[in-house]
């Protein structure tokens, strides 16, 4: 694995590792009218990323490489910042979806290393990941009402169609 790749990983362990403490806050400080829908997803999204930390991290020990684990080197190597004050259940999907956003920029640059050094199972993996997130972000711009495509001109997961 190229130095290139884990540091990737690594970077993107970080933002999950933050961006799991900020669903936790979300889930915890959201009111308004779409509480229980909202609290219910924050809960579904840090729970997720529990799973994404886990696997990443157990990929990089399988090649031989050291994941992040202290939250000061996760903060440190982060690009999505921590959850702050007393947002409107509003701002806070808005960030969710700016987050997610983020890392799966992060995702697409691990995956055409990964494609460059022929480790498919690390790339099946990425790949796995970026559409579940590319899926959350989808849905909660429907929720919030933002960015409706019509049916017909909608096309989901479009950098994914040109891997194909």
């Amino acid at each position: 694995m190229s130095k290139a790749l884990a540091d990737g990983m690594n970077n993107i362990i970080a933002n999950f590792t933050v961006l799991y403490m900020k669903m936790h806050h979300f889930h915890w400080y959201v009111k308004g009218t779409n509480f229980y829908v909202l609290h219910e997803k924050f809960e579904q999204f840090y729970n997720d990323l529990a799973g994404y930390i886990d696997e990443i991290a157990e990929r990089l020990l399988t090649l031989n490489e050291a994941p992040v684990s202290t939250l000061e080197e996760c903060l440190r190597r982060a690009t999505v910042e921590e959850a702050k004050g007393d947002l409107s259940e509003q701002q806070m999907v808005e960030e969710t979806i700016s987050d997610f956003a983020k890392v799966i920029q992060q995702l697409k640059e691990c995956l055409k290393a990964a494609e460059q050094e022929g480790d498919d199972i690390t790339n099946d993996l990425l790949l796995s990941i970026a559409a579940q997130m590319d899926k959350n972000i989808w849905m909660l711009r429907a929720f919030s009402g933002k960015n409706a495509v019509p049916p017909q001109k909608a096309e989901p997961v479009a950098w994914l169609k040109k891997r194909g």
